[in-house]
C-alpha cells in the first residue's frame, strides 16, 4: 500500500513537472489550436487547445501541484487518495486544455467527483456530503451555461464568432456565476470550503486551495471575458465586484477566528479569492467602458496575483502539514516555539505569511499593489454608481488586506514563537527529504516572484492581449511595475534595497547607542510568577493564546460572518473552580441557504412521494403537461439572439 501511495504520487509529480514545461513552452513560444479527439458525442468530436490563457494557469496548476505531489510521497496518503491524485490532477489540466464547453464540462465535473472522492475515502462524511451538495448545483448549473451557449456552437472558435446578446448573455451571466462561482467559494455559496478544504489530507488541502479555486476562476474568466465576446456591458463587472468584496472581507474575518491551522488557511483563501474577483469585476467594467489600458492593468493584477497565492497558499498548507506530523497536531494553542525545532519550516512559513500578508518586499506586495492601483483608477468610469462602487471596493480590499495580515501575525506567532505549550510541540523534528524539497519548491518560486514580478507580467503579455485586444499591454517594463499613464511605478528591487539599507542602518545604531555586551535574564511573566517545578516548558498562562488573540476581533467583527455564541460561567464565591467560557461559532450563511434548501428537498420528496398513488389518467396528463413545458422552453429558447 505504501509502494503504491509513493508511486501514484511520484506520477502526479511527474504530471506536475510536465505540465510546468508546457506551460513554459506555450507562454515563450505559443501554443496549438483546436485538435479534435477521436470520440465525442453525436453532434461533434471533443477537442483540445492550448492558448496563452489557458498556459498561465497551466503554469499555476504546476506549480501548486508538483511540491503537493512530493509532499504527498513524502507524508504518504491511504490507497484510494493516492489513487485518485493523478487523475484529480489529469482533469484539472482537462479543463485548462479543453476547446469546446462539452470538454470543459467534463473535465470540471470530474475534477468535482474525484476531490469529493479524496475527500469521502478520509472518512469525512459530513464534509463529503456538504461538498457533493455544492458540487451538484455547480454541476447543474454549468450544464445550464452549456446550453446557454449552444445556440451559437459547443467550439469555442464558433462561440467567439457569435457571442450571446440580450436575455441569453445576462442569463449566460448568472449561470456561469453561479456554476464556477460556487466552486471558486464566493459568498454566499462559500460553506463548504472551510470544511472540505481541512478535512482532506495536506497534499490534497493544498490542492483544492490553490489550484481548484482557480481552475473556477478561469471559468469565469474565459466564458466572461472571452467566450461571451467583447461588446457586453460595463455592468457585467458590478456582480463580481460586489461579491468580491464581500467574500475578501468575510474570508479574512473567518481566518483572525478559526483555531485549526488548516482552516484558517482554507478561510485565506476565501480572502483572496474574493480580491481576484474584485480584479475580474474590475476588468469587465474597465473594458465596457472602452477603458482598455486600465482593463489590462486589473486583469494582470489577477493574473499575477493568481500564480503568487498558489504559491504561498501551497507552501503555506504543505508547512501546517509538516507542522501537524512532526509536533503531532494542528491547533495553535498546543505549539509554540516550533522556530527553535523546525527551522526550515518556520522560515519558509514565514515566507509565505508575509506575501498572504502583502508585506513588502515580498511577492503578494506586488500583486496586490496592482490590484489596489486598479481600484484607484474606478475614478475614471463615467457610470457615478460604478465610481461610488468602487470607492467602496477599495475600502473593504484594504480592510481585508489588513486582517489577513493580522490573521497570518497570529498563526505565526502562536505556531513558530514563544515556549512550547506541550511535551510533543517541545520533541518536535525538522523536516527533511522530499518533505522539505516540496516546501523549498515554492518558497524558491515565491523568492522568485519578489524580484521578477515584472518579467513574470511580461509572460502573462500574451494572455492579456488574448482577452482584450492586441493593443493591451500588461503594466511593466523590466523589473518594474508601472501603471499604463505612468502616474505611480513599483520597483521590487528598489523596494528591496531601500528596506536592506534601512534594516542596516537600524543595526549600525543599535549598536552604536548600545555598545557593550547584550544581558540576558529571564522572560517576562506578565505578572505571573515563575513557573512550578512540574510544568518544564514554563505556564502556558503567561503565553497569548490563539482564542486570546482572536478575542477582540471576534468581539468587534466576528458577528458579521459568524454567528457568535459566548458564555462565561464564573465560578462561585470562595469555589476554587475555574472560571469556564464557552464559545460556539456557525457561519451564517448555513441556516440562510443550506436552511432553505433542506425544507425544499424535503417538500419535493414529500410530493414526490404522492405520485405513487395517482391514477392512471393522472399520469398520462402529468406526461402530456411536461411534454407541453419542454416544447414551451424549446421554443422561447429558440427566439433568444
Amino acid at each position: 500500500m505504501v509502494g503504491m501511495g509513493m508511486g501514484a504520487a511520484l506520477a502526479s509529480a511527474a504530471l506536475a513537472a510536465l505540465g510546468l514545461l508546457t506551460a513554459a513552452w506555450v507562454l515563450a513560444v505559443g501554443g496549438f489550436g483546436p485538435v479534435a479527439l477521436p470520440f465525442g458525442p453525436p453532434w461533434g468530436a471533443m477537442s483540445l487547445a492550448l492558448d496563452p490563457l489557458s498556459g498561465w494557469f497551466l503554469l499555476v496548476l504546476g506549480a501548486a501541484g508538483l511540491p503537493a505531489a512530493l509532499f504527498a510521497a513524502a507524508s504518504g496518503l491511504s490507497r484510494a487518495q493516492a489513487l485518485l491524485l493523478p487523475p484529480f490532477l489529469l482533469s484539472m489540466a482537462l479543463v485548462l486544455l479543453a476547446a469546446d464547453t462539452v470538454t470543459l464540462l467534463l473535465g470540471f465535473e470530474a475534477m468535482s467527483l474525484l476531490s469529493w472522492g479524496i475527500i469521502a475515502a478520509g472518512g469525512h462524511r459530513r464534509a463529503a456530503r456538504l461538498y457533493l451538495g455544492f458540487a451538484t448545483v455547480s454541476g447543474v448549473a454549468l450544464l445550464g451555461m452549456v446550453a446557454a451557449l449552444a445556440p451559437s456552437g459547443f467550439g469555442f472558435d464558433a462561440i467567439r464568432a457569435a457571442p450571446p446578446e440580450g436575455l441569453r448573455a445576462t442569463l449566460l451571466l448568472g449561470l456561469v456565476l453561479l456554476g464556477a462561482g460556487s466552486k471558486a467559494g464566493l459568498v454566499p455559496l462559500h460553506p463548504w470550503l472551510p470544511v472540505a478544504h481541512p478535512a482532506a489530507p495536506t497534499a490534497l488541502s493544498a490542492l483544492m486551495s490553490a489550484a481548484m479555486v482557480k481552475i473556477a476562476l478561469y471559468v469565469l474568466l474565459r466564458v466572461t471575458v472571452d467566450l461571451a465576446g467583447p461588446a457586453q456591458p460595463a455592468w457585467w463587472g458590478v456582480p463580481f465586484l460586489v461579491l468580491g468584496a464581500v467574500t475578501a472581507l468575510w474570508g479574512a474575518i473567518r481566518a483572525n477566528l478559526e483555531a485549526d491551522m488548516k482552516a484558517v488557511l482554507a478561510c485565506s483563501t476565501l480572502e483572496n479569492v474574493g480580491l481576484l474577483a474584485i480584479a475580474l469585476g474590475l476588468c469587465l467594467m474597465f473594458r465596457g467602458s472602452d477603458l482598455r489600458p486600465l482593463a489590462a492593468l486589473a486583469l494582470s493584477a489577477l493574473l499575477l496575483h493568481a500564480l503568487v497565492h498558489a504559491c504561498f497558499k501551497t507552501l503555506l498548507f504543505l508547512g501546517a502539514g509538516a507542522v501537524a506530523t512532526l509536533a503531532g497536531t494542528r491547533d495553535p494553542d498546543r505549539l509554540g516555539g516550533l522556530i527553535h525545532r523546525m527551522p526550515w519550516v518556520a522560515g519558509l512559513m514565514g515566507i509565505a505569511a508575509a506575501s498572504a500578508a502583502a508585506l513588502p518586499p515580498f511577492a503578494g506586495f506586488s500583486s496586490e499593489w496592482l490590484l489596489l492601483q486598479s481600484l484607484l483608477q474606478s475614478w475614471r468610469l463615467a457610470e457615478m454608481s460604478f465610481q461610488l462602487l468602487g470607492a467602496a471596493a477599495l475600502a473593504a480590499a484594504g480592510m481585508a488586506a489588513a486582517l489577513a495580515a493580522a490573521a497570518m501575525l497570529r498563526l505565526a506567532g502562536t505556531v513558530f514563537l514563544g515556549r512550547p505549550r506541550t511535551p510533543r510541540a517541545a520533541g518536535a523534528g525538522e523536516a527533511t527529504g522530499l518533505m522539505r524539497l516540496a516546501l523549498l519548491l515554492p518558497g524558491g518560486f515565491l523568492v522568485l516572484l519578489s524580484v521578477l514580478a515584472g518579467p513574470a507580467l511580461l509572460l502573462a503579455g500574451g494572455a492579456v492581449r488574448q482577452l482584450l485586444g492586441p493593443v493591451a499591454q500588461p503594466p511593466a517594463s523590466g523589473l518594474t511595475l508601472l501603471l499604463p499613464d505612468g502616474a505611480a511605478l513599483l520597483s521590487p528591487v528598489a523596494v528591496i534595497l531601500v528596506l536592506a539599507l534601512l534594516l542596516g542602518l537600524g543595526f549600525l545604531a543599535m549598536r552604536h547607542l548600545s555598545p557593550e555586551a547584550p544581558a540576558t535574564g529571564p522572560a517576562w511573566d506578565c505578572g505571573f510568577g515563575p513557573a512550578p517545578a512540574h510544568l518544564p516548558f514554563g505556564d502556558v498562562l503567561t503565553q497569548p493564546s490563539a482564542a486570546g488573540a482572536a478575542q477582540p476581533l471576534r468581539r468587534m467583527l466576528g458577528g458579521v460572518p459568524m454567528a457568535v455564541a459566548e458564555r462565561h460561567d464564573a465560578a462561585t464565591p470562595g469555589s476554587p473552580a475555574p472560571a469556564r467560557l464557552r464559545l460556539a461559532m456557525r457561519d451564517r450563511a448555513f441556516p440562510a441557504l443550506i436552511g432553505p434548501l433542506t425544507r425544499l428537498r424535503r417538500t419535493l420528496a414529500r410530493e414526490a412521494e404522492r405520485l405513487r398513488d395517482l391514477p392512471l389518467r393522472g399520469f398520462v396528463a402529468l406526461s402530456l403537461l411536461t411534454l407541453v413545458a419542454l416544447l414551451a422552453l424549446l421554443a422561447v429558447l429558440e427566439r433568444l439572439p
